[in-house]
């Protein structure tokens, strides 16, 4: 099964495809629409409780936002997903429709780690 890297060029974020880096958004927008540059693990005390057994010993960490989305790569249907999706930005958004998925992507990453 084929894997598509995301990758920055020109403080652009794009993800790879079979016709093409596919244009997501600019670099800052993407880190903006994530809360920032860093990110720190934590969990809630609900988390603790429902999963008991749970490795919590990264609590506490601070990732690094723009490493996190360098190491994101994409399966076939989400890149066609994304591609779907248009690029331009509502008069009452900050973001596009496709930058928004991808940072919906990253922000799962964020919380849950890299699967």
């Amino acid at each position: 099964m084929d894997r598509y890297e995301t990758f920055v060029e020109d403080g652009t974020v794009y993800v790879g495809s079979d016709d093409g880096p596919l244009k997501v958004a600019p670099l800052d927008d993407i880190v903006a629409a994530a809360g920032g540059p860093a990110w720190t693990i934590s969990y809630t005390e609900a988390e603790k409780e429902r999963y008991a057994g749970m490795d919590t010993s990264d609590e506490g960490l601070v990732v690094d936002v723009v490493d996190m989305l360098h190491a994101m790569t994409h399966s076939q249907r989400f890149v066609d997903t994304l591609a779907a999706h248009p690029t331009d930005v509502p008069a009452d958004d900050t973001i596009s429709p496709r930058a928004g998925l991808f940072v919906g992507k990253l922000l799962e990453n964020l919380e849950h780690g890299v699967a």
